[in-house]
């Protein structure tokens, strides 16, 4: 168990120290792209902040957060797959060789089911907020309650204390709530000690590591530990999720994407500062004239547009800056300055389409992109956060009995996250053209013969998402219509000898 003496108020202090650092890096990158992201601390909601004289930073940000939210929430497939391992297949093929497609339909839809109770919470909403926290400030702390909605808190809420092997062994979140808002046994127990007249009070909730398998979620308010509240989970199902952008081994935060791009970043807010600034004072006219020539100021002042007026052209001049050849330079500068990050934050891609319903493929072409210019970014993204988040929905889902069940109990899926599971698409692709080879090599009539069709267009819905269940006939209902046809194609044979057998036997009766 970690160390856990004193109050967790003391524990939340104790580990701030190692936060401040990373914390001033992320606001200083804040202040670079999004300034109400991680603003300084005492800004509150009346405070006016000043915003970026470029607009690359927000746009880069917005852009990289919106590309990573279509790969790791895609809107219209699943990010996951259910599969079996050998072991659980081994099983399988010792009960029933039947099960395997009875199985596969039941997977893929547990997928769809977990699919839609995703979509139908604000799960899409909250990761985008916290993509963005990630990328400028490179933490985020992702709590996912049983009954409310999903939250996202950004560094300076929250302290982290991680295992050499990266594993989060103590996180602490810090908030403050109103006393009126506690439950009433709750706010007894934390005003007894407290002045009755104060509204606001702080709380501390802590998930701490209890052992390899389980973690402890305790809270503590007003300097009172609430025992009431105190819960158990599973390591695979804790309720806190801290993330990281960059790893570094060995220390307890991560660095933010704008951090390795904070140079470009400066540099432009600098020259574009200049720029606009040098563009203001050059853009004002002034006209000198000379104090012992013939032309008076006031008479040009006062002279309306097409005027006659006695002077000389020679007392009046423009005051010009003559600094056309710098501003090209800074141009230039900022220029290169913004293909670099233009390239960094992913605005030169042309794969994400503006449309409501993107397809398959081209998620799986936004998040190829991604590995390679992120630098598996995205791979780290899908066991921190994927993960996590679909065993905690599960598990939340198993508990209201929203989950439909596999065919036996036997058998455990395992869950598979990242790009090769970005959607059954791949498994269809990779059937068509098993296929389409043995078509070519053998011809089409060893398709008839060798390929048992019932179970390709199961593994073919599999494949689509899609539920079969009273769209393909089932095997009795083809044994039915077999015999049916059968029969009437033995009736219909049959029906002009019946009539000659017919009329003969009247003959018989009546050869009058």
């Amino acid at each position: 168990m970690y160390d856990s003496t004193g109050s967790i108020k003391a524990m939340y202090e104790r580990y701030a120290a190692t936060r401040h650092s990373y914390l001033n890096r992320g606001r200083d990158s804040s202040r670079l792209t999004i300034p109400t992201l991680l603003p300084d601390e005492g800004n509150n909601s009346a405070t006016k902040f000043v915003t970026p004289y470029q607009s690359v930073g927000a746009r880069g940000v917005n852009n990289l957060a919106s590309a990573l939210l279509l790969s790791l929430l895609p809107p219209n497939a699943p990010f996951f797959r259910l599969v079996l391992d050998e072991a659980e297949e081994r099983k399988i093929e010792g009960i029933d060789p039947k099960i395997r497609s009875e199985v596969e339909d039941s997977l893929s839809q547990i997928e769809r089911s977990i699919s839609k109770e995703i979509e139908s919470s604000n799960m899409r909403v909250s990761l985008f907020e916290a993509l963005k926290h990630l990328i400028v400030a490179g933490n985020v702390l992702v709590y996912m309650p049983e009954d409310l909605p999903v939250r996202v808190c950004r560094l300076d809420r929250f302290v982290v204390k991680r295992c050499p092997q990266g594993y989060a062994r103590c996180i602490i979140l810090k908030e403050t709530v109103a006393a009126n808002m506690l439950p009433p046994a709750i706010r007894e127990k934390v005003m007894a000690g407290m002045d009755s007249s104060k509204e606001i009070v702080e709380m501390y909730t802590k998930q701490e590591a209890i052992d390899l398998d389980t973690v402890e979620v305790t809270q503590e308010v007003g300097g009172v530990l609430i025992s009431e509240v105190t819960q158990r989970y599973k390591k695979a199902e804790a309720p806190f999720l801290a993330l990281r952008m960059i790893r570094v081994d060995g220390e307890d935060y991560g660095r933010g994407y704008v951090e390795q791009y904070y140079g470009d970043l400066s540099s432009l807010e600098g020259l574009t500062k200049s720029i606009v600034e040098g563009s203001a004072a050059a853009a004002k006219i002034l006209f000198l004239v000379n104090p012992n020539g013939t032309t008076r100021a006031r008479t040009l002042a006062e002279s309306p547009n097409g005027a006659i007026r006695e002077g000389s052209a020679n007392d009046v001049s423009v005051l010009q800056t003559q600094k056309a050849a710098d501003f090209s330079i800074a141009f230039s500068t900022v220029k290169q300055i913004e293909d670099r990050l233009s390239y960094a934050f992913l605005l030169t891609e042309s794969t994400i389409r503006n449309a409501d319903r993107v397809t398959a493929e081209e998620v799986r072409l936004v998040t190829q992109s991604i590995e390679k210019q992120l630098g598996g970014i995205y791979s780290v993204l899908s066991q921190d956060f994927q993960l996590p988040m679909l065993r905690r929905v599960m598990m939340q889902m198993s508990k209201s009995k929203k989950l439909p069940k596999l065919p036996t109990d036997m058998i455990s899926p395992a869950i598979i996250t990242g790009v090769e599971a970005l959607g059954r698409g791949s498994d269809l692709n990779r059937l068509d053209l098993y296929l389409s080879g043995i078509a070519q090599m053998l011809g089409p009539q060893a398709l008839q013969e060798y390929v048992n069709v019932p179970e390709y267009l199961s593994r073919r819905a599999a494949s689509l998402g899609i539920d079969r269940k009273g769209l393909v006939r089932t095997e009795e209902e083809l044994a039915q219509m077999r015999q049916q046809a059968m029969m009437a194609q033995m009736a219909q044979q049959a029906g002009p000898q019946v009539l000659a057998s017919a009329a003969e036997s009247q003959q018989q009766e009546n050869p009058e």
